[in-house]
């Protein structure tokens, strides 16, 4: 197992005991862990392992299950773009190949700067509004390619004045 910082392995630690009664914490424990950190490792899972007796296998399978959850640390920005039916037939694929071409990224990955993440959602149930896309939670409908260098400056302007 690679080596956490003790402040990490202590909180870790604090969260499994926290969900230590529950009939199955599993899923408790890991998305307390994901909005604490951002993503779950594979050293956190094997602590998670060996503190709750779940094997890595099946966390593993869990996390890399569940869209929510990350191996890997995301962007300050998570840029989602919804490619369900709905938006795909209004053009949502080429909103995300405008955000990736713009970004320099593919879809599931982060800009160098750990500024955008950019992810392909199956559906974000903004049918309606279609295509949508969401950063952070707001949600930004009816979404077309040429509007995308807009919406990723809006952000850039935000850390510059940050």
């Amino acid at each position: 197992m690679a080596k956490l910082q003790l402040a990490a392995e202590k909180q870790i630690r604090e969260i499994v005991e926290r969900y230590k009664d529950e009939e199955t914490p599993l899923m408790m424990i890991l998305e307390a862990i994901q909005s604490e950190y951002g993503y779950i490792p594979i050293e956190v899972q094997e602590l998670v392992s060996s503190l709750t007796g779940i094997p890595v296998a099946e966390i593993y399978g869990v996390v890399t299950f569940y869209s929510f959850f990350s191996l890997s640390p995301k962007g300050k920005y998570v840029v989602g773009v919804c490619l369900g039916t709905a938006c795909y037939v209004k053009g949502s694929q080429l909103v995300m190949d405008k955000f990736s071409e713009i970004l320099g990224i593919k879809p599931g990955e982060t800009t160098k700067d750990g500024l955008f993440t950019l992810d392909a959602l199956r559906c974000i149930g903004a049918c309606g509004i279609a295509p949508a896309l969401s950063i952070n939670g707001k949600v930004y409908p009816k979404v077309s390619a040429g509007q995308v260098p807009g919406i990723i400056k809006e952000y850039q302007d935000k850390e510059a004045n940050a």
